[in-house]
């Protein structure tokens, strides 16, 4: 299997906070979807990976290279979208698409006054006088026009409206319906994830609690209310995760198919993405 990123062992320290010991695998051809709480260590880990912040791995690979030895090349090949523009206020969307002519060798100047146009963004209005929203859209637009292999994106979503998100999540599918593209996306909206992700994975506390295709997310986890009888008989390793409520016991399982034999009267609920990040950000482990 082929990589769009590969990540070994990959640790970084500030005073107060250690994002450690992070592995995982993004395949071409995929969407992968990273979840946590706010200062879980998503955005230090992104930035970590492309270099912007110093950290220590086994290794950081991105299309096939090594970061430390050809970021250069590699840095052609992807695009890094933030949920703000990092371009000069003063300037407007015509002059940014002459400047990354400059930059950019596969730089596609009519892809680009296309998505201007789809995205209904004025080609003369300077940045600081467009929304939040529009200063994103710009972001799209500029990271596609160089035919990227690789996006990455850091809560890039959060601040469009939805019908605009579900446009760019139709655009993300149709991008990795290339096989040599690949889509890193980190977002607190998890109903996005559900309708694009193929992978999930989700940092807690500056650990990796685990990477795991979307569809083992849908057919492992599950939700079941019980009481106590019930809770003591269930076996620690299938609790991911549980909450105590005034009569009964809210538990997240993470081996739904295990137990609907073994309780087949018991009711589950699906388990979302959203519910399980909850457990684990709000419940309580089994000891």
């Amino acid at each position: 299997m082929e990589y769009a990123i590969e990540v070994r062992n990959l640790t970084k320290r500030y005073k107060g906070f250690t994002l450690d010991d992070i592995s995982f695998a993004l395949p071409q051809g995929t969407v992968l979807g990273l979840i946590g709480e706010n200062g879980a260590g998503k955005s230090t880990l992104i930035n970590s990976i492309l270099g912007i912040a110093d950290s220590e791995s086994s290794l950081t690979a991105m299309l096939g290279l090594d970061m430390k030895t050809h970021s250069k090349k590699i840095k052609e090949d992807i695009a890094v979208i933030f949920n703000d523009s990092h371009y000069d206020i003063n300037l407007t969307p015509k002059i940014i698409g002459h400047i990354l002519s400059k930059v950019y060798k596969n730089w596609d100047a009519p892809l680009f006054f296309e998505y201007l146009e789809r995205f209904d963004l004025p080609e003369k209005k300077k940045i600081k006088k467009l929304s939040t929203g529009m200063r994103v859209k710009l972001e799209f637009a500029a990271a596609l026009s160089h035919h990227p292999k690789l996006l990455i994106l850091d809560e890039a979503t959060s601040g469009l409206d939805p019908v605009f998100r579900d446009e760019i999540l139709d655009i993300l599918r149709e991008f990795t319906e290339d096989e040599d593209h690949a889509v890193l996306m980190s977002s607190h909206i998890t109903s996005d994830l559900d309708k694009i992700a193929d992978y999930i994975a989700y940092l807690h506390e500056g650990k990796m609690q685990f990477v795991k295709t979307y569809d083992e997310i849908r057919n492992d986890y599950g939700i079941i209310t019980c009481g106590q009888e019930l809770f003591d008989t269930l076996s620690r390793d299938d609790i991911a995760a549980y909450k105590k409520e005034p009569y009964s016991y809210r538990v997240l399982v993470k081996n739904r198919a295990k137990l609907r034999q073994i309780f087949q009267d018991i009711p589950m609920e699906n388990a979302s993405v959203e519910d399980i990040m909850l457990f684990y950000v709000k419940g309580e482990k089994v000891k």
